[in-house]
């Protein structure tokens, strides 16, 4: 069962506050949200706005993936001394920043470097969010409080990408970065007045923090999201493709696909949370095997329409309930220095990304067709099963040898 022990100087807030703090916070994940995805719908207009390809474009995307695996560690190791609500604050003011000068970016190299920039708070920011939202509630009900933060993640595709993508294609697409701004400086507000000031962990240090890097279940952890998550991207990454080429959908029915994918995410997230409070290694076992069925079943049947539909939904809801468990497993392995693992989950995830998404378009290359890349997932999944039951297995045997009295083992 989960661990219950409960963050180094922390205090459970009262319900209603709790609450109220972690809507605050799932407000930041909004909005990182909807930058992170809109920007795939609008490639085009971007693409024309700076005088480039549309491949070329889609490095502005990559730009802003990079900020978030260097963003991660990086601001969270400089910050290590500083109270988690003050770095919250330092981290959306960030994220705002760098949204309001992609919108004043002229050209193809300065929308570069702004997106790096507006990447770089992203992994951090979820990192403190996490470890901000576990401390405000009963250690039984970290893995919700968790799951309500990335809920933000999840909405934003269901509302705020269409609402950002609308925006920028009647009105411009440099407004979905003002629109963005604006979610950051609302977010900004909230957590001032809403979230409880904590007073840094006395002994917090560069050194604390990069000490979690020394524990080699935090990798295993990173390792399970990298490789595990990476099935989900790769179906994610190829979703338009399969659905008009295999599934035989209009191009313009897209938008609602996109947006079951999306409310599979939310619903995920609820499910996730109660999962992770109930067992973080149980429910990181039992989810890598359903996603790894999941995407097999996926592949064998997006041909027929409705179980496409059923399907999309269900891959959407699957991946999202992996998430509040990588999340809570990487506070339960790094005492003392919950912050930085926890923002590295990010950093994982967005590897993931990337992993999924060149395995896809490789078994694509071959001449496998666009069901592959599910297979291709399911393999990733599987792979992700494995690393977690070593990381167990390790787990039960470091117990079973402090449970034996010291001086008995030569009896």
């Amino acid at each position: 069962m989960t661990t219950t022990a409960t963050l180094p100087g922390t205090k459970a807030a009262s319900p209603n506050a709790a609450a109220w703090a972690i809507f605050a916070l799932a407000m930041g994940g909004f909005g990182i949200g909807t930058t992170e995805f809109a920007m795939m719908g609008l490639l085009p207009n971007v693409a024309q706005g700076v005088g480039v390809s549309v491949p070329e474009a889609g490095h502005v995307i990559s730009a802003y993936a990079l900020g978030v695996v260097v963003g991660a560690p990086l601001l969270v190791a400089i910050s290590a001394k500083w109270r988690r609500k003050t770095l919250a604050l330092a981290l959306m003011g960030l994220f705002t920043l760098g949204n309001l000068s992609s919108f004043f970016a002229q050209d193809y190299t300065s929308l570069l470097v702004t997106r790096f920039v507006a990447g770089l708070p992203h992994g951090a920011y979820f990192g403190v969010a996490a470890v901000l939202a576990a401390s405000l509630v009963a250690p039984t009900k970290r893995g919700r409080a968790i799951a309500m933060v990335m809920m933000g993640l999840a909405v934003a595709n269901v509302v705020g990408v269409p609402l950002a993508t609308l925006v920028g294609q009647q009105l411009g697409w440099r407004l979905m970065f003002v629109l963005v701004a604006f979610i950051g400086l609302v977010t900004i507000v909230f957590i001032a007045v809403i979230i409880p000031s904590q007073k840094a962990h006395p002994d917090a240090s560069l050194r604390r923090e990069l000490g979690a890097l020394k524990r080699g279940q935090v990798w295993l952890t990173l390792l399970v999201g990298v490789v595990g998550f990476g099935g989900f991207f790769a179906v994610y990454t190829y979703v338009a493709n399969t659905m008009t080429d295999v599934a035989g959908f209009p191009a313009d029915f897209l938008p609602v696909i996109v947006g079951l994918y999306g409310l599979g995410m939310v619903a995920g997230s609820f499910v996730g949370g109660k999962l992770a409070d109930w067992s973080v290694l149980g429910s990181m076992y039992l989810l890598m095997a359903f996603i790894a069925l999941m995407l097999v079943t996926y592949a064998f049947t997006v041909h027929i329409q409705w179980l496409a539909l059923v399907m999309i939904f269900v891959i959407g809801a699957s991946g999202s309930m992996l998430v509040p468990s990588l999340q809570t497993r990487l506070l339960d392995v790094s005492p003392g220095a919950p912050t930085l693992a926890s923002s590295l989950n990010h950093s994982a995830l967005n590897m993931a990304n990337a992993l999924g998404a060149f395995a896809g378009g490789l078994v694509i290359s071959w001449g496998w067709g666009f069901t592959a890349p599910a297979l291709v997932g399911a393999v990733l999944a599987v792979l992700g099963l494995a690393v977690a039951l070593v990381s167990g297995w390790l787990d039960k045997r470091a117990k079973a040898v402090a449970a034996v009295p010291a001086g008995s083992a030569g009896r």
